[in-house]
């Protein structure tokens, strides 16, 4: 077995835009991140652009 870890995609440095963190010490993505990322994770996030819905799950046009 080989340790190469090249087939693996690199995790990317957030800038500080990206997030920010609450009194409670959680972090929340911002919309800049969400699209940045390039797509939807269906876990319901606060500041999703796609407009997705954890309680139907569905997308709800914007």
């Amino acid at each position: 077995m080989t340790d190469d870890m090249s087939g693996f995609s690199k995790k990317t440095k957030l800038d500080p835009e990206d997030f920010y963190k609450s009194e409670e010490g959680y972090i929340f993505f911002t919309e800049k991140y969400h699209l940045k990322r390039g797509y939807c994770c269906k876990s319901g996030c606060k500041h999703c652009p796609y407009g997705y819905d954890k309680k139907t799950d569905s997308f709800i046009n914007k």
